[in-house]
């Protein structure tokens, strides 16, 4: 096997264990940063939910109030929960893999109850007040899922106005939803939980792809390295091995009038080529003399 295969063959072995260990640990890497990268992206959305909240509340419902009176309808708009439901449902159509809920224990919509699941979040919220967040995943019929939860306090007054008796609600409310549910609310009290959930496949999918770009540049890297390492190789090592190979086969036949191999620099070939040309010089010197003794007598 020659000297340059047999190179190649080691940097890609060599390269081969590399690249695979890199790829493997990237993978890590790239998925854990992929998953934050969603987390943050559902605490954004989450955000707009709570501004938009804000907005129903301070803005929209005293607007709306007025209209309600007058015309003795329930207008869902004036509700918090209603507006940011309809505002995430936006998002949703431009990043369908994001679901979001309001999910309470005491609805006045059943729409918003909460489910099992959904209730055990909202239950960890109330036995821990002092907890403002809840990242985790759970199975689901289509797969794991990634979901993030912050809790939902009854922090103004206005809540309590539909949500603390019965006789103190709207009476268009109570015609649309009954009195059964949705009351008792206390200030300050965790009602719910906001819950932004994202197929766990999401940021696999994401770190799978980033994956497959990074092992495609290093595969690119290699070859290209792997050229310049063999023309490196083969202007500083196989060309000046080859020219002594040829040397020392000529004078191994007998032919000492070989020319001198070049001398540049002082590295490890350089000294090879010196020493052969020493050597090349001292044979030669060395024939001759014997030539000479075995000559017949003056």
């Amino acid at each position: 096997m020659k000297l340059l295969t047999r190179f190649n063959l080691i940097f890609l072995v060599v390269f081969g264990i590399g690249t695979a260990l890199a790829i493997w640990l990237a993978g890590i890497f790239l998925q854990n940063d992929a998953k934050q990268r969603v987390l943050e992206q559902a605490k954004l959305m989450m955000e707009s939910t709570l501004a938009t909240r804000q907005y129903t509340t301070e803005q929209i419902k005293p607007l709306l109030e007025k209209v309600q009176k007058h015309d003795a309808v329930f207008l869902p708009q004036t509700v918090p929960a209603y507006s940011a439901t309809q505002v995430f449902a936006y998002l949703h159509g431009r990043n369908p893999d994001y679901s979001y809920k309001e999910a309470t224990l005491n609805p006045t919509n059943p729409v918003d109850r909460a489910s099992d699941w959904e209730a055990d979040i909202v239950n960890t919220f109330r036995n821990d007040p002092t907890r403002k967040e809840i990242i985790s995943e759970r199975a689901t019929p289509t797969g794991q899922s990634l979901f993030l939860a912050h809790p939902l306090h009854v922090t103004s007054a206005a809540c309590l106005e539909c949500h603390s008796t019965p006789d103190k609600a709207p009476a268009a409310m109570i015609r649309q939803y009954g009195s059964d549910n949705g009351f008792g609310w206390k200030p300050g009290e965790i009602i719910g939980a906001q819950i932004v959930s994202v197929p766990a496949s999401v940021p696999i999918e994401i770190a799978k792809r980033a994956q497959r770009e990074l092992a495609l540049y290093l595969v690119a890297v290699a070859l290209l390295g792997l050229l310049i390492l063999d023309g490196v190789l083969i202007a500083t090592v196989i060309r000046p091995v080859a020219k002594l190979s040829r040397a020392a086969d000529e004078i191994s036949h007998g032919n000492l009038d070989v020319e001198d191999l070049p001398v540049k620099g002082k590295d490890e070939i350089s000294m090879l080529a010196m020493s052969f040309n020493r050597m090349q010089r001292s044979l030669g010197r060395a024939m001759k003399m014997l030539e000479g003794d075995d000559g017949p007598a003056a």
